[in-house]
């Protein structure tokens, strides 16, 4: 078997890669390793689970941008099995500084892909990382009750596929990843593609480069143990579902193996896996120890308060269900940056 990963010196790509390669597969990892200078960020961050992931020698790496049609033929070579398309610009704020940027990697990228998937190997299954951000504000019409430390759903356990993602405000990042959700959905009605989206919700893990626009739990853990101060924005009671990295590639290989041609996800870890900011920082400062250093700031635009993922339907119909809870994973994701201070320093 053969799978390209997409941005595969990404958090997601790398364990994507990672988990095929151990399994003996030939993985083919594309990635132009921009990451560090989209965010302005001067440590090395894709480009070390880059270097990590030399230890396989089924991985072969290949340093080119999803936007080149060159470059994604050359990772393709005679054919993959399986293309999981993890590359993208992640950050909501960067897209409102630079649209057109955003736009190009996120929906023109994934376009890219998926075109080149069907000229070259049109068998292989297709799997979009996409975004509860393809909501939008919609999200923000679930009626919310205030607790002392969170914000919770008043009626509702979590937010369906089948809420609408249309006739709302989306931030250019939303918008640019909603393209690639519809064009992942078109190849599969139009072309006869086996395609999956994967509407994420916050994923986390060991070899995450958190900051400040992005990543937000690597980034508080980060944070916590160099003691230094990180801001919130808003009153710290917005709620989001957490699903460890490695639990994630095991749903979408279930997907692959599965007998759907196409479908759409959301995936989080669900009611049970959920905390507001405030309680993450007093999960983290009880596993540490060391207290968080934190000032409040304004909301920022299209900042959804509560974000939970129904995970019924991918738990339905892959078999699949969460398996590291948030105390554990974030135990597990303090203990690495403990092991690498040097990447952080």
């Amino acid at each position: 078997m053969k799978i390209l990963v997409t941005g595969g010196a990404g958090m997601v790509g790398s364990h994507c890669a990672e988990y095929y390669a151990k399994k003996g597969d030939e993985v083919v990892v594309l990635d132009n390793l921009m990451r560090s200078k989209l965010f302005g960020y001067d440590k090395k961050s894709v480009e070390y689970n880059w270097n990590y992931l030399k230890i396989y020698k089924n991985v072969k790496r290949v340093k080119g941008d999803v936007r080149k049609k060159k470059d994604v033929v050359e990772a393709i070579g005679k054919g993959v099995d399986l293309c999981i398309h993890t590359a993208g610009q992640p950050g909501v704020p960067l897209s409102c500084k630079a649209p057109m940027e955003d736009f190009s990697i996120n929906a023109f990228g994934t376009l890219n892909v998926l075109e080149c998937i069907r000229q070259k190997c049109s068998d292989a299954a297709f799997v979009y990382c996409s975004t509860n951000k393809v909501f939008g504000e919609n999200v923000g019409k679930i009626k919310l009750a205030e607790l002392e430390k969170r914000y919770v759903y008043d009626a509702a356990a979590g937010v369906p596929e089948t809420m609408s993602i249309d006739l709302t405000g989306h931030t250019p990042y939303g918008a640019s990843k909603y393209v690639g959700d519809i064009y992942t959905q078109e190849y599969a009605h139009i072309y006869g593609m086996k395609t999956a989206v994967f509407r994420m919700s916050c994923i986390y893990g060991v070899r995450q480069f958190g900051f400040e626009d992005q990543g937000w739990v690597a980034h508080f853990v980060i944070a916590n143990l160099f003691k230094k101060p990180i801001k919130i924005f808003g009153n710290g009671k917005q709620v989001r579902d957490l699903l460890y990295v490695e639990n994630l590639v095991e749903a979408y290989d279930k997907f692959y193996k599965s007998s759907i041609r196409h479908d759409v996800y959301n995936i989080g870890g669900g009611p049970e896996n959920t905390a507001s900011l405030l309680e993450f920082i007093e999960m983290i400062e009880n596993y540490t120890g060391i207290k968080m250093k934190y000032t409040f700031d304004e909301w920022r635009p299209s900042d959804q308060k509560v974000y939970i993922s129904d995970i019924a339907k991918v738990v339905r119909e892959l078999k699949w269900k969460p398996k590291i809870i948030p105390l554990k994973g974030v135990g597990l994701l303090t203990e690495w940056v403990k092991e690498n201070k040097k990447l952080f320093k």
